[in-house]
């Protein structure tokens, strides 16, 4: 049986008009920006269904949604839907089954609270009913606990929940484990007489053996007579005839003794003893131990549904230890006796690896599943991103807003200009992914739904991208050769173009026809908060030394070709300043004199030729900009690409 579906209104961040939260197969992974609705999805299943714990959840007045104009809803309304039933489950809740448009059975419950009030007095009355819109009869308590889920709260104190102690999580989870009550019972008439022979009995049957020989001991006995004798005896009236044993506790039936017993056991790491390993372990090794408990609970309990909810499992965890997490999650998700799994995270190493198929946005009280045929992404876009969506890039599920970009010299420059220009990236919520190629809308149609009616996502995605036409003068300069037909007779199959290129057409009408097709594939996909900004001409770098930023490259590019030099202990006469200076009496003496275009050709040609590093070049270009801008942001503002402004401004407007 699998959870395929829970709806919510009225709960918290979902309003009135409620979400549709759809689970696949396996693990599910809630990501989302903080107080984005998460936790109150978790929550919501948990209400209806309850937990192993058997920790009581009562509803909450700040459970019912609140309106902009601060309006609290009168109902909360949950409900979940169960599909792919075995047949054992369809015996199980044959009564409360109904039939889908498919003609296959479904288990559908509605959870109801309304708060009610009494004079002083204020509650909230909650009810649990089946069928597709609740109007069915009440599921009896006994089947409900056949849907106790297993959860694992954020921030859990490990440690404290696998101590001993009345009604302890690790005796619960103990005493449903499968052969936790086998063996024998003790029979003082037969005595073991060896170890083995003991070993042959029960817990509870442990629990009287002991017992028995506590209460055989010679210092018990010796302090039951002396307490009798010498105190007892002294302190009651002739006719009270005042008697006291010293006994072990033990439970008056096995059930209970197993109880006692299971409540004072702790789960520890192996060591000699508890001070050995207590202290050792830290809190992620602690949360492990206690994952695993539950697990091990899960696939023995026949008791109980088969679902493990983990909020923020990477809690004390590292980022091997993550990894390391979500594998075994989908392998026991998978396996002979599968369990689903529905984790909510801020981790985008957790994110990175789950299956993107398995994904659900949350966000500004609204749901999205990344389910194929929910988005506008295509099977090979799904592969693609199985294969490269690393952690570095899945921090595009967690963003108010998103820049995607080309490459390393765009990840590192970006946000050093936004800065400067007062629209930080990290004040504003701003992810900016590096896809490493020109697969940019691999990634941007993760923002965009499938059906163009469907509740669109609040997500502003930049996607900057180079235009890639050179400037006429990039021929000579670059030592290019301009063919228009090769030596067989075909067109060209060169990649680049150039402003006034034939491949364009023969005429300037058919040339700028030409290169208005070729933006406007650059911009095909733009749609639903997902916009193209492409270059102005070329690339990022050309663009900026057009736009006035042509001084600034070339000492950035200087610094860069001398950057191994510089740090150099060997050469301590080759600093920065020196290198600049240097630059800045050649790009007098070399370039300034120049036009613009050709100027700025000359400063690109380093990078063409793959003579520097765009990274490392990018680097010390911030470096530059925040020494001579940073207390300027218009006249840098007046010095950069159209484009770039456009996209810095576009994903930090409105979100103020």
């Amino acid at each position: 049986m699998h959870l395929s579906k829970i709806s919510i209104r009225n709960f918290r961040q979902f309003g009135s008009e409620g979400v549709n939260v759809e689970f696949q197969p396996g693990v599910s992974i809630l990501v989302g920006p903080n107080d984005s609705g998460k936790t109150a999805i978790i929550d919501a299943i948990r209400y209806v269904l309850t937990t192993r714990d058997q920790e009581y959840s009562v509803v909450q007045r700040n459970d019912f949604h609140v309106t902009a104009a601060g309006d609290t809803a009168k109902e909360i309304v949950i409900t979940c839907e169960f599909s792919r039933l075995s047949v054992e489950d369809k015996a199980n809740f044959v009564e409360y089954l109904s039939v889908d448009d498919e003609s296959k059975h479904t288990l559908i419950l509605q959870w109801k609270a309304i708060p009610k009030e009494s004079g002083s007095r204020s509650w909230t009355q909650t009810t649990l009913t089946v069928g597709p819109d609740g109007e069915g009869t009440a599921l009896d308590a006994v089947t409900r606990h056949l849907l106790a889920c297993a959860y694992l709260k954020p921030l859990r104190d490990a440690e404290r929940e696998m101590a001993s102690g009345r009604n302890s999580r690790l005796s619960q989870v103990l005493a449903n484990y499968p052969d936790i009550s086998s063996g024998e019972e003790f029979d003082p008439e037969d005595i073991p007489q060896s170890e083995e022979e003991a070993k042959k009995l029960s817990l509870s049957g442990l629990s009287n053996y002991l017992r028995h020989l506590v209460n055989g001991h010679d210092g018990v006995d010796s302090a039951s007579r002396n307490l009798n004798d010498d105190y007892l005896s002294q302190l009651s009236l002739v006719h009270d005839n005042l008697k006291a044993e010293i006994n072990f506790v033990s439970g008056s039936n096995g059930i209970t003794r197993l109880k006692q017993i299971l409540e004072r056991l702790e789960l520890n790491f192996t060591g000699d003893t508890v001070s050995d390993t207590r202290g050792r372990y830290g809190l992620g090794s602690n949360n492990l131990l206690y994952m695993a408990c539950e697990l091990l609970l899960l696939s023995k309990d026949s008791g109980g549904f088969p679902l493990l909810l983990v909020e923020e499992p990477e809690a004390h965890l590292h980022p091997q230890r993550q990894l390391q997490l979500m594998q075994f999650l989908k392998e026991k998700s998978s396996g002979k006796d599968p369990i689903q799994v529905i984790v909510s995270t801020h981790s985008p190493v957790l994110a990175s690896k789950a299956k993107v198929n398995n994904l659900i946005m949350v966000g500004h009280g609204k749901v999205f599943s990344l389910a194929e045929g929910k988005t506008k992404l295509s099977g090979s876009d799904y592969s693609f991103l199985e294969r490269f969506l690393d952690a570095t890039k899945s921090n595009l599920f967690f963003a108010n807003s998103v820049v995607i970009v080309e490459g390393d010299a765009e990840e590192l420059i970006l946000p050093t200009i936004a800065r400067l220009l007062g629209r930080d990236f990290t004040k504003y919520g701003v992810s900016i992914v590096n896809v490493g190629s020109t697969a940019l809308r691999r990634y941007s149609r993760v923002f965009q739904r499938s059906d163009p009616k469907s509740q669109s996502m609040d997500v502003r995605v930049a996607s900057l991208c180079d235009r890639d036409i050179l400037p006429d003068e990039a021929v000579d300069i670059l030592g290019l050769k301009l063919e228009v037909m090769t030596e067989t007779g075909n067109r060209s199959q060169r990649k680049w173009r150039t402003e006034s290129d034939p491949l364009f057409g023969s005429s300037p009408d058919e040339i700028a026809i030409a290169k208005d097709a070729r933006l406007s594939r650059l911009t095909a996909d733009d749609d639903q908060g997902v916009k193209s900004f492409p270059a102005n001409h070329w690339t990022l770098e050309y663009d900026l030394a057009l736009a006035g930023l042509g001084l600034e490259i070339y000492q950035a590019v200087c610094l860069a070709k001398a950057d191994d030099r510089i740090h150099d202990d060997s050469k301590p006469s080759v600093t920065e300043e020196s290198v600049i200076e240097v630059a800045m009496s050649s790009y007098k003496s070399t370039l300034e004199g120049k036009e613009v275009i050709e100027r700025s050709v000359h400063i690109y040609k380093d990078f063409h030729d793959r003579k520097v590093s765009k990274a490392i070049t990018a680097q010390y270009l911030a470096k530059i900009l925040e020494s001579k801008y940073s207390n300027d942001p218009e006249t840098l503002a007046s010095l950069l690409p159209k484009y770039v402004s456009d996209a810095i401004e576009y994903v930090t407007l409105g979100v103020e």
